[in-house]
């Protein structure tokens, strides 16, 4: 694996790659070289114009240019992908989206691979964990090199929604979203705490109801208002970026391979320099490992659909 370039390929320049490279460079992160490709290449030379305009103002210096997998994947420590087709608005889920992205994965990994690719992986496109689970199949990496951005923009709204419901910083609310980035995502509320003390002393049931519903389908919401959501998943791809370029070795819900299930899905694990650390071994209560089986059933299930078509 790469240790010394931090160098990060984006796969994709439409609203959500564009905003992941924005968050990349305009922040003092560790980022030295920033590559951009897209099916349109027009495209992705734009943006990293656009981009590189931004570097006489900015706090740091990233060396930004668009280029091929030929050309440029080969020396990559991360490659961020996020091309396929996006939701679209009236409430198309992210698994409906299964065959139209499935195809497109393997055009990218495939001279991916060929190029000498052995960083890390950073699935973005829909349905996700899917996808995820394909780039692995598909790119022979071992599992701590394949990331998906799981359900880390989901605990983010959800942390978000907390605070402002109990009037402290979202940075004071440790709570996640787990299971499938997608309609049967699930609030871990038996850990759920706010400076260590149990979510239940500010919250009471009905309430965090209203909030798990809030924090599993405000991408509906901002889809059917804006026709895209791009600024939350830039930055949360760009924090999970920081802490494997950093080896910080926080604890994210990143969608990860979980061997009992043969899954990628959001969970709790260790993220560093090398990928993917460990998962955590979280004791759920009764009802939420029944939630968390039903959310795996579902992405075996897409998953069975996307390897035999």
């Amino acid at each position: 694996m790469q240790k010394d370039n931090n160098k990060i390929m984006i796969v994709g320049t439409g609203n959500v790659g564009a905003s992941i490279g924005y968050c990349l460079i305009s922040g003092r992160h560790t980022v030295n070289e920033l590559i951009l490709t897209d099916i349109n290449m027009e495209d992705a030379e734009g943006e990293a114009m656009d981009l590189r305009d931004t570097l006489a103002v900015n706090q740091n210096f990233v060396k930004i240019r668009s280029g091929t997998y030929e050309e440029e994947a080969g020396d990559c420590d991360i490659i961020v992908i996020t091309a396929g087709v996006p939701q679209a608005k009236g409430g198309e889920t992210r698994m409906e989206l299964l065959q139209k992205n499935a195809s497109i994965m393997k055009g990218i990994v495939d001279p991916i691979m060929k190029a000498g690719f052995n960083g890390i992986f950073i699935v973005v496109s829909n349905p996700m964990d899917v996808m995820t689970y394909l780039v692995w199949k598909y790119s022979g990496l071992p599992t701590e090199q394949i990331i998906g951005s799981g359900t880390v923009l989901d605990s983010a709204r959800l942390r978000y929604r907390i605070a402002e419901k109990t009037g402290v910083s979202p940075k004071s609310v440790h709570a996640y979203q787990i299971g499938e980035h997608g309609d049967s995502e699930f609030s871990l509320w038996s850990l759920a705490n706010i400076g260590g003390m149990p979510i239940r002393r500010f919250l009471n049931e009905s309430e965090q109801s209203e909030i798990e519903d809030y924090a599993r389908n405000e991408a509906y919401e901002i889809i059917n208002r804006k026709g895209a959501t791009y600024y939350g998943i830039g930055a949360c791809v760009t924090d999970i970026i920081d802490n494997i370029l950093g080896d910080e070795k926080r604890v994210m819900p990143v969608s990860t391979y979980d061997t009992f299930t043969d899954t990628f899905h959001g969970f709790p694990s260790v993220i560093g320099r090398d990928g993917v650390i460990k998962r955590l071994e979280i004791e759920l209560s009764e009802e939420e490992g029944i939630k968390l089986q039903k959310s795996v059933n579902a992405i075996k299930s897409a998953i069975g659909e996307a390897t035999t078509n």
